[in-house]
């Protein structure tokens, strides 16, 4: 008996501490409605040959529409093309079950913001999508493997990786459980 008791306590300790913890940036509720976001969470980061490139998410629940705040940010000592978001933008997000999530650009259009300083060139590109309602359940409960964003009929692809420390802070990030990790967040 005594060791089942403490099989139970392990594995409630185990699961307890294994959640990750909510990390809210906003909370508002007035009189306009509810706002909640996240903050914002490195998802992809590539360094090669003097290039960077970054991406981030952040989830907000706008009076209950859920949706995802996508940062790109480009440096170069080169000239970075534009990166252009519009009405017809699109994020695809490949799930570990085959399935895949469409998500819709629901922003302004925006082809980001070039910015010089002493290192080159940086473009920083923000957008808005909203999810669908199909296979939305699915982003719960199985990682993701693989961005594609559709953008002026141009597709550019980033791979996910199940954990990378970042150059930028150092911290380690785990970008294929975002959405297992915060989706629960910002749904209450």
């Amino acid at each position: 008996m005594k060791k089942i008791f403490y099989i139970l306590f392990l594995l409630s300790t185990i699961y307890t501490f294994g959640q990750k913890p909510c990390e809210i940036d906003t909370d508002v509720k007035d009189s306009l409605g509810t706002y909640k976001a996240t903050k914002s969470y490195q998802i992809f980061e590539r360094s090669f040959a003097g290039n960077s490139t970054r991406i981030f998410f952040s989830l907000a629940s706008d009076n209950g529409i859920i949706v995802l705040d996508f940062q790109l940010i480009q440096q170069s000592e080169e000239f970075i093309k534009a990166f252009c978001l519009d009405k017809n933008s699109k994020l695809y997000l490949q799930l570990n079950n085959g399935k895949i999530v469409t998500l819709l650009h629901a922003g302004k259009d925006t082809c980001g913001t070039l910015v010089r300083n002493e290192k080159g060139n940086v473009r920083l590109t923000h957008g808005t999508f909203v999810f669908a309602r199909e296979n939305y359940e699915d982003l719960k409960t199985s990682k993701v493997t693989f961005m594609r964003i559709l953008t002026n009929g141009e597709t550019t692809d980033y791979p996910f990786k199940t954990e990378f420390v970042s150059e930028l802070d150092n911290n380690r990030y785990e970008p294929e459980n975002y959405f297992i990790d915060y989706l629960k967040c910002i749904e209450n």
